[in-house]
């Protein structure tokens, strides 16, 4: 018997996709997808229910690719550091220690657990961040006064979301699960800070409607193809822009590079990144006292 929080694929559709059951209303269930930004109505009869040896590979499989994305990234952020260090001693290899001002991040979440495993991501990449799980429908509402408090520099919108051709053509708003509500959530942030390098957002989850989310305001968005998304690609792009020195812009194809889904599934505009350097690092005699001075002044300590 398939219950609530079950692991399950769909026969229909060849078995290609992990799902988790989020409900159960008789014979019809609502699926979120295990890995990828997806949610999905189906029948009981078409579930297969997903355990022991079948779950351990698929989760090898998936770990293979999140690994393979992190190494991707962990090699564009030292050519970064190498260009700050460059950078702040003008070319001279002297031992100036700087500090550096990171952007703060609100990422707005529709799955819980997509939440938490994102903001493991960041804090393991090092960057500051306020997560928020919220309703897919509430997001347009409550966005307003989420942003007045938190003063983010960049906002992920994002949770799930699927297209239907039965409701209508694939340019049709209507024919989307929440791209609706992503397109109003950024609309509505875009009415208080319209200028795209002041505050940048990523909206959108699996066949969001992207043409709708970029020209809401958003500086990257999915789905281009309408294919999938994974969880954790809104990350890996706001993590190239939080370590891009605002006096460069960030180039589009190399920050898709870096995703578990490529630019089929992602896309964006040119934008320019958020971090700020200074010199010279304050020093203190007290560790404490240091890792004190950090917290207050924001001064972000790389992770990487």
């Amino acid at each position: 018997m398939i219950v609530k929080g079950d692991l399950v694929t769909r026969e229909s559709y060849n078995h290609d996709l992990l799902f988790r059951v989020q409900s159960v209303d008789g014979e019809r269930t609502v699926l979120f997808g295990e890995d990828f930004r997806i949610e999905a109505d189906a029948p009981l009869k078409d579930l297969k229910q997903v355990t022991g040896e079948e779950y351990k590979r698929h989760k090898r499989k998936v770990m293979d690719q999140e690994d393979y994305s992190y190494r991707l990234f962990r090699q564009d952020y030292q050519l970064l550091k190498e260009k700050r260090d460059h950078d702040s001693t003008e070319g001279y290899q002297v031992d100036n220690k700087y500090f550096q001002i990171s952007p703060r991040v609100l990422h707005v979440d529709g799955d819980q657990l997509f939440l938490k495993k994102c903001v493991q991501l960041y804090q393991q990449l090092g960057i500051q961040v306020h997560g928020t799980h919220m309703g897919e429908k509430e997001m347009p509402l409550q966005i307003s006064a989420l942003v007045d408090k938190i003063q983010p520099d960049i906002i992920v919108i994002t949770g799930h979301d699927s297209f239907s051709k039965n409701k209508g053509s694939i340019r049709d708003l209507r024919a989307y699960r929440h791209s609706k509500y992503f397109v109003e959530t950024v609309r509505e942030i875009r009415s208080k800070t319209p200028h795209l390098d002041q505050l940048v957002i990523f909206a959108g989850a699996c066949q969001s409607h992207f043409e709708s989310l970029i020209r809401a305001g958003a500086n990257y968005a999915s789905s281009p193809t309408r294919i999938n998304i994974h969880a954790l690609d809104p990350v890996y792009i706001v993590a190239r822009i939080a370590y891009t020195s605002f006096m460069d812009k960030v180039n589009v194809r190399e920050v898709l590079r870096n995703t578990l889904t490529g630019e089929n599934g992602l896309g964006g505009v040119e934008t320019r990144g958020l971090l700020r350097v200074g010199m010279p690092f304050p020093f203190h005699n007290d560790q404490d006292d240091d890792e004190e001075e950090e917290n207050e002044n924001d001064l972000s300590s790389e992770k990487i």
